[in-house]
Formats: C-alpha cells, sequence, structure tokens
C-alpha cells in the first residue's frame, strides 16, 4: 500500500509537466522505487525475527530484537524514509519532480508525499524500534541541521521560482528530523505541527507559482518584475504565503518552528554544547529563509516590468476560483498561528505516548552499552522515580 501513491504521482508528472517532465518522472520513481526495497527487507527481517511469523503492525511493536538486527532495520527504514522526506543527501529527486510538475502536482508532492516519511520515522523507527533510535537520535539531529542550511543556501542560488521552493521545502523538513530527536512531547509535537504547517504552505505557495507562470508563461525570476501592478490580488497573496514560510508571529510556521526550539533546547537528553551547537546552526537557517523568500518577491514582483516578459491581458489578476483555493488554504494557517491548539489536540495524546514510550529505553542502552552511546554529546537523562511513572501511566 505505501508505494501505490506513486503512480499517480509519476503520472501527474510525466503527463502534465514541463519541457523536462520524463527525466524528471524517471528520476522521482527510479529513487523512491529503489528506496522501498529497504522498507521490503527490514520489514521481512522484523516480521520473521524471533519464534512468530507476523506483519502487524502491533506484534512487531512488541517483539524484542537483537540489538544488532534492530540497528540494521532502523538503518534500512531510515534510508528509504529519508528518500520520502527528504534528507541530504538522498534528495536530488526532489528539485527536479518540483521543477517540471504540474501546480497541482507540486501541491501533492509538497502537502502529502514529503509528510509520510516524516511520519513514518515516528511510527515506526521511533515507536517500534526505540532501542535503535537512542543510537540514531543524535545522527537525526545533525543531518536536520544540514538540511536547513544546505537547503537554505541552495534555495538562494536558484533563478526557476519553483525551484526555489523544492529546497526551502528541504530545508523546512530539518526542523522535523531536530523534533524527532529531541525526545521531548513539545518537539515532538512541533514536528508534526511542522508538517501540517508546510504542507499547507507549500500547496498554497506552489498553487500560486502555477498562477503567476500562466499569466507570464515563465518561472525563471530574472525574466520576471513589477507584476505586482498588473496583479496586486497575487502579489498580496504570494506575499501572505511567503510571510507564513518565513516563520511570521501569528502562522503556524512559527509555531511549529518555535515548538521544535523548545523541544531541543528543554531536552534532558543530551548535553549542553550540543544543544547549543544544534539551536545556533538551526537559528542561521530561520535568518536565510526570509533572505531567499524576499529576495524571491522582489525579482519578482518589485522593480520595473521586464521587456522579455509578456503577460496575459486578458486574465492579468487571480480568478475567483484561484481566489478560493488560496484562501482555503491561507485561513488555516493563520487560525493554527494563532490558536495552535486547534490542532495539536488532535495528536497531543499520541505524541506523548509515543515520547514517553521512547524515553523508558534510554536509561535501560546507557545500563547496558555505556561506552558505546555518544559519551561527549548524548547523556541519559536521570528522572525520579515519580518522573518515570508518570511517564509509564502516560504511556499506558
Amino acid at each position: 500500500m505505501w508505494e501505490i501513491e506513486l503512480v499517480p504521482v509519476y503520472l501527474l508528472i510525466s503527463i502534465w509537466g514541463g519541457q523536462k517532465r520524463r527525466y524528471a518522472a524517471t528520476k522521482f520513481i527510479l529513487c523512491t522505487a529503489l528506496a522501498s526495497i529497504f522498507i521490503l527487507v527490514a520489514a521481512f527481517a522484523m516480521a520473521f525475527s524471533g519464534d512468530t511469523i507476523s506483519f502487524e503492525l502491533a506484534t512487531l511493536g512488541m517483539k524484542q530484537y537483537p540489538q544488532a538486527l534492530e540497528l540494521l532495520v532502523y538503518a534500512g527504514f531510515l534510508i528509504a524514509f529519508a528518500v520520502k522526506l527528504p534528507i541530504f543527501p538522498l534528495h536530488t529527486w526532489l528539485p527536479d519532480a518540483y521543477g517540471e510538475a504540474s501546480a497541482a502536482g507540486s501541491m501533492i508532492l509538497a502537502g502529502v508525499l514529503l509528510k509520510m516519511g516524516g511520519y513514518a520515522l515516528i511510527r515506526i523507527n521511533m515507536e517500534m524500534l526505540p532501542d535503535a533510535h537512542v543510537y540514531f537520535a543524535p545522527v537525526l539531529a545533525v543531518l536536520g541541521v544540514v538540511n536547513i542550511i544546505y537547503g537554505a543556501c541552495c534555495a538562494f542560488a536558484q533563478t526557476n521560482l519553483k525551484r526555489r521552493l523544492a529546497y526551502s521545502s528541504i530545508a523546512h523538513m530539518g526542523f522535523v528530523l531536530v523534533g524527532i530527536a529531541s525526545y521531548t512531547e513539545i518537539g515532538m509535537s512541533g514536528a508534526v505541527l511542522q508538517m501540517i504547517s508546510h504542507g499547507l504552505i507549500a500547496a498554497s505557495l506552489f498553487f500560486l507559482s502555477g498562477v503567476t507562470y500562466e499569466r507570464t508563461h515563465t518561472l525563471m525570476m530574472d525574466q520576471m518584475g513589477g507584476i505586482a501592478k498588473v496583479m496586486p490580488r497575487t502579489f498580496a497573496l504570494f506575499t501572505a504565503g511567503a510571510m507564513a514560510s518565513l516563520a511570521l508571529p501569528g502562522m503556524s510556521g512559527f509555531v511549529g518552528e518555535l515548538m521544535v526550539f523548545l523541544g531541543i533546547a528543554t531536552s534532558d537528553v543530551y548535553s549542553s554544547s550540543f544543544k547549543v551547537v544544534v539551536v545556533l546552526l538551526s537559528a542561521v537557517g530561520v535568518i536565510l529563509t526570509p533572505i531567499y523568500l524576499l529576495s524571491m518577491l522582489r525579482q519578482v514582483f518589485y522593480g520595473e516590468q521586464s521587456t522579455q516578459l509578456h503577460l496575459d491581458t486578458i486574465v492579468a489578476d487571480v480568478k475567483p476560483r484561484e481566489l478560493f483555493i488560496t484562501a482555503s488554504l491561507l485561513l488555516p494557517i493563520i487560525a493554527i498561528g494563532l490558536y495552535p491548539k486547534l490542532v495539536t489536540q488532535t495528536y497531543d495524546v499520541k505524541t506523548v505516548e509515543v515520547a514517553a514510550h521512547a524515553r523508558q529505553f534510554l536509561p535501560i542502552v546507557a545500563k547496558q552499552q555505556p561506552s558505546s552511546l555518544y559519551s561527549n554529546i548524548f547523556i541519559a537523562p536521570t528522572l525520579a522515580n515519580s518522573q518515570s511513572a508518570s511517564l509509564v501511566n502516560i504511556a499506558e
């Protein structure tokens, strides 16, 4: 069932995409399908481990795996989901797929497909393989920081509007990894909220990029400029989406990133030096985000109109249908930003349970393998008896 979504997305890109649609679609299907082999192998390893053979998730979650096998299975799942999320350096299919897909295809990719990788990391890697997660959590935090900075820097270098938004997605998914690695309830909740928020924000921005393309017949930002005068409503909507993406207070992006920062900063799992480095480097990505987004707005909408640009004079600005679609995405962004509990209350019980379940294995692994943990950056928390009991009660 996991791979069924690849076929319609492949068709959306290969049939209704841009000039290099077949190349982008082939690269997408090859990368994601090859990554799925790791899911298949890891799933069979879990199913046939022990005395019983089962593919039920509940049964697999209760099994006890040898440490070496659990680490290998976790690594297999991580590679597969790293392609889905995506995580550097397994991200190369994403800019091509986003750049060549139609606006609707890009909306599906950004709003749905990427989130499957983050969801799977929480429900499979962290919840079902908690022993191995102890060893891989610092790796996830480091990869998250790399995603944030690398994605932001690459986004700034793009001249294609959709490719800039594509690399922006890579950067924002880095916060999901940092939240998952935090081992805190607020960090986990922030990671899930970041996925929901990014799905709405990226979908709105890709839709508006499609609206702009229909009027200008180009995605090259150096060929645009000054179109705010003839497309004022499009300019206003694009600005609102960009403000949400750069985490403006009062919008959902701000709440998700703030919760991730609070989660990693208040975590008692890592050493202070490690947390400071992660927070500071992640903050660099937060600073770079408004630079490339505001630069995008300046190139597309401000200044003098390029002589190379031939605008559609019949329908210059957004139509009522397009305005309705964009408003349907922007209104939830603002609503979540003003009242985050509107969304967090729907999944808080599960994120608290998963975080509590994973934390129970920290002292156990530290006692069994004290020398093999990341002694300088990764420490097992010392929980009071009352706090341990409360965590167990929450999980039950």
